[in-house]
């Protein structure tokens, strides 16, 4: 990397994650936490305050994304994190489930990710453009680990109110990242025109392809975390003490990404790795689903069901953390700059997606069938995303 694109990396990586650890910070703990607020008792309704800053997001991150093409990716950041910023309070000042439901979804309204993501592909080559995403993901994925090892502890400390205020905290600190560190975008990337991006992104097959994936991948995530932190109870752990399964877990796949995943893209692999990552997603959904079934921690002496659990969890740390690194890369490739906007405002959208239907059908499937109706629901989703990606063509543009 040149140095104007190591500070381009370093400066949107900070602002990746102090915004996602201010969303992961809750993540652990909203599903226990939220039974606690009147209405909490339906696992459906929980699902649905869990899930819908996905719908909001879904329904603009196109908006956003287009915005950004027209008049500017910094703005259109600002003016997100502000909206994150409010949503959090309101979920903080929150007493019932549904003004829980409200201030998530206000958090959702925030739409930046395709903003986000465009300015980096613009600050940077296609050469590098892997490695500086995958980079974002490796400090996504600290600040996944890091909520893992705090949320518990900060909850116990300040609770899901506290944790809500300093996630405002964190957005704000964001904007300060905007306005003085991250690079301007370079002359070029504005569109005259983001309805005719928008459609030339729309009968792209190729970004589709990844569009499905990138839902299929959040909605995976965010459903199973409706039964994991459960388990983990079952087993007699602390809720404090999750993270002891959780960062070993988590840190580990870090270290088998670390040694495969660039080489094996520069190689051409990249086919390759998104079926086995996919694969990995796979395993992990029918070991989880053979667990439930044998009766887990009822069945298994308790440490042993938590070095299970963690195995599991590792094996789909890493096909998550692949997927979360090469299918954005891959979707900024396809399109040239002055599309840029537009093609990852569908694919976050579609991200977003992905976290609305994880959570509310997610605590639906538990509400109906416990845990093996969603590990099952699961598993049978991965099999027809690895039919959908095993068609997908490498050979994309080099925008």
């Amino acid at each position: 990397m040149t140095a104007s694109e190591r500070q381009a990396t370093l400066s949107l990586a900070s602002l990746y994650g102090l915004r996602m650890l201010g969303l992961f910070l809750v993540l652990p703990v909203f599903a226990l936490e939220a039974a606690r607020y009147p209405g909490g008792g339906n696992a459906a309704q929980v699902g649905l305050a869990f899930g819908v800053y996905g719908l909001t997001q879904a329904l603009l991150q196109i908006p956003f994304g287009m915005a950004s093409d027209r008049w500017g990716r910094k703005p259109v950041i600002v003016f997100g994190l502000l909206l994150f910023a409010f949503g959090s309070w309101v979920a903080a000042t929150a007493t019932t489930l549904d003004g829980l439901l409200v201030g998530r979804a206000l958090q959702g309204s925030g739409a930046i990710s395709a903003a986000l993501t465009a300015l980096l592909a613009d600050l940077t080559r296609p050469t590098v453009r892997t490695k500086a995403l995958a980079l974002v993901g490796i400090t996504i994925a600290l600040m996944f680990a890091s909520s893992l090892v705090f949320a518990p502890m900060l909850n116990a400390a300040i609770g899901l109110r506290g944790l809500f205020l300093l996630t405002a905290g964190l957005a704000i600190g964001g904007i300060v990242a905007v306005m003085w560190w991250v690079p301007p975008a370079p002359s070029g990337t504005s569109s005259a025109n983001p309805l005719q991006g928008l459609r030339l992104v729309l009968r792209n097959a190729q970004l589709l392809r990844l569009d499905f994936g990138v839902f299929s991948l959040h909605a995976v995530q965010l459903a199973m975390w409706m039964a994991v932190p459960e388990f983990l109870v079952q087993t007699g752990l602390l809720k404090s003490a999750h993270w002891y399964v959780y960062l070993p877990a988590l840190l580990a796949s870090v270290a088998v990404l670390g040694g495969v995943l660039f080489r094996l893209e520069r190689r051409g692999y990249v086919r390759a790795v998104m079926l086995m990552a996919i694969g990995c997603l796979l395993t992990a959904q029918l070991g989880f689903y053979a667990y439930a079934h044998t009766g887990g921690a009822v069945v298994w002496e308790s440490v042993s069901a938590r070095w299970a659990l963690g195995v599991l969890l590792f094996v789909f740390f890493i096909g998550f953390n692949a997927l979360e690194a090469t299918q954005p890369s891959l979707a900024s490739k396809l399109v040239e700059p002055r599309c840029r906007g537009a093609a990852l405002g569908v694919f976050n959208t579609s991200q977003s997606l992905g976290f609305f239907v994880g959570g509310s059908v997610g605590g639906a499937l538990i509400q109906w069938g416990g845990p093996l109706s969603l590990f099952g629901a699961c598993a049978a989703w991965l099999l027809i995303w690895l039919g959908v990606a095993s068609g997908f063509n490498v050979a994309v543009a080099k925008h």
